[in-house]
């Protein structure tokens, strides 16, 4: 049975953050409010943890998960960035974008592209998310919680806590916060590729 936290969208209560990355790091999934939609997220090196998150999606080993980071730094610890692409992450982030970059050695093998060194990092605008992050010192690996056969993310926490209290550790009631995901920029080419379309403006690449 999963637990479920009703967490200030604004003002998150740090007690609640606390032990939210608790079960972050004890091995817990948990399904968190990002600046576009929700997610499903866990710990870098947790095996284990992403292979759950695989089968309630139903995911196939070509799925390629994002880092959540807390900041640009955090970026360019996983991603290599050069000057062009330093100054458009930090102009777009943070942001509803999630920027396909070239990993570092610091990246997981089994969560890159496996025919590009590949990696989907993004840096939301939300402050449950950033408290999260900030107290977990590393990125949450994180996918869109869209059940299989549906098109669209979840929005309502307590449907999730219907649907997956027995599939992931934590939910996390952070109100609403949107119901589409991120527009995907690939960064590592010539000039930005838009991959796909989602709340960002596409129109500033």
């Amino acid at each position: 049975m999963s637990q479920f936290f009703q967490i200030h969208a604004e003002n998150p209560q740090k007690r609640l953050i606390a032990q939210a990355v608790e079960i972050l790091r004890q091995g817990g999934v948990v399904a968190y409010p990002t600046d576009c939609a929700y997610a499903l997220g866990c710990c870098l090196e947790d095996k284990k943890a992403m292979e759950r998150i695989k089968q309630i999606r139903q995911l196939d080993d070509k799925h390629n998960f994002t880092l959540v980071c807390k900041d640009l730094s955090e970026i360019a610890t996983y991603a290599k960035v050069d000057n062009s692409v330093y100054r458009l992450l930090k102009a777009h982030t943070p942001g509803a974008y999630t920027f396909i970059l070239n990993a570092t050695s610091e990246v997981p093998r089994r969560l890159l592209h496996p025919k590009r060194r590949t990696i989907g990092m993004r840096v939301p605008d939300n402050p449950i998310v950033q408290a999260l992050l900030d107290q977990l010192g590393e990125p949450i690996m994180s996918t869109s919680l869209i059940m299989p056969g549906d098109e669209l993310p979840l929005t309502d926490p307590y449907e999730m806590r219907d649907l997956l209290q027995h599939h992931v550790d934590l939910i996390i009631d952070g109100g609403f916060c949107g119901m589409e995901a991120t527009t995907v920029v690939n960064l590592t080419g010539e000039a930005p590729e838009i991959v796909r379309l989602g709340a960002g403006d596409p129109s500033i690449f």
